[in-house]
């Protein structure tokens, strides 16, 4: 399997600067430390021009602390050329505002989220989300183009 993770999982189990419920914090938490487990077999999905890392570093520390989101990170930034794990995706940012991406039809999809639905796409992947309600609002679109969200905290609305 291959997923795609929306910024605000890592934000969310870093516990600070969120919204998120202490649930979903410890939602976060679970997904993302069996994420980069040596025995879990899922590959993380980024963009070959780091445009998903580059959001990523605006959040999250290189050193890995003090949270698990942080740990991520740091994780994601030491294994990005180890293919078993990472899976680094071509997209096509294009001059065109309704679609954002070569490989998205015309869409309403918030711009910050569109470099993840494009590397979803490209890579058959799954979007990871805890807490930004734009996936929801977007589900029949997002579906339509083979891509399912998986929400971790439904109780923010996600659902």
């Amino acid at each position: 399997m291959n997923v795609v993770v929306d910024t605000n999982v890592a934000i969310s189990a870093n516990g600070r600067d969120t919204h998120a419920s202490l649930a979903c914090q410890y939602v976060c938490i679970v997904f993302l430390q069996g994420l980069v487990s040596p025995k879990n077999r899922t590959q993380i999905v980024i963009d070959e021009l780091d445009l998903i890392f580059s959001e990523y570093s605006n959040h999250l520390h290189y050193k890995g602390q003090p949270g698990v989101g942080d740990i991520f990170f740091k994780y994601l930034h030491d294994h990005m050329y180890l293919r078993k794990k990472i899976k680094r995706v071509p997209i096509t940012p294009i001059a065109d505002d309704a679609r954002g991406f070569n490989e998205l039809p015309p869409n309403t999809v918030d711009k910050s989220d569109q470099k993840f639905l494009a590397a979803a796409v490209v890579a058959g992947a799954e979007i990871v989300n805890a807490v930004d309600t734009d996936w929801h609002e977007q589900v029949v679109f997002v579906a339509d183009l083979g891509v399912n969200v998986h929400q971790l905290c439904p109780e923010h609305g996600c659902l």
